[in-house]
């Protein structure tokens, strides 16, 4: 795979912060042409660098305000359990582990009630033996994995 490079890696910031911004802002704030963006951007998907253009709503808004991320303890190795995890809906994202669990999950609901119902599913997915769930009462900031930086 071809290397990112800086420039790349500026319209990438830009892109996470407002993947609606024209090829012509972006470029100008990179210092290209609109054209040489949108190659660059068409280029950069092509790669599988960009996977996927989403919208960030806000999850309160849409009756999904309940966050827990929950440790899921197992009797055997869970690393071929994703299509099982993935057939739970509020299930956002899953992760294999290494520690004490062996898969993490972040959970969005819309109540404690709908939480302790996606924890029972949990337990019908073979090797589950335990749940550890964390509520989250406030999320201070979510952040980019690239960050816009400033200019010189």
């Amino acid at each position: 795979m071809k290397k990112v490079d800086d420039v790349d890696l500026e319209l990438l910031a830009l892109l996470q912060q407002d993947a609606g911004r024209s090829y012509a802002t972006l470029g100008k704030a990179v210092g290209l042409s609109a054209g040489a963006a949108h190659e660059r951007v068409r280029k950069l998907r092509e790669r599988g660098v960009i996977r996927r253009t989403q919208v960030d709503i806000d999850p309160a808004a849409v009756g999904c305000g309940v966050l827990a991320f929950v440790m899921v303890e197992s009797v055997t190795w869970m690393g071929e359990s994703a299509e099982a995890f993935a057939g739970v809906p509020e299930i956002l994202e899953a992760h294999v582990i290494a520690g004490t669990a062996s898969v993490l999950v972040k959970v969005r609901t819309s109540t404690t009630e709908q939480l302790q119902d996606v924890l029972r599913r949990l337990y019908a997915i073979d090797g589950v033996s335990g749940t550890q769930a964390t509520v989250v009462l406030e999320t201070f900031f979510e952040r980019p994995v690239l960050q816009v930086r400033p200019s010189s």
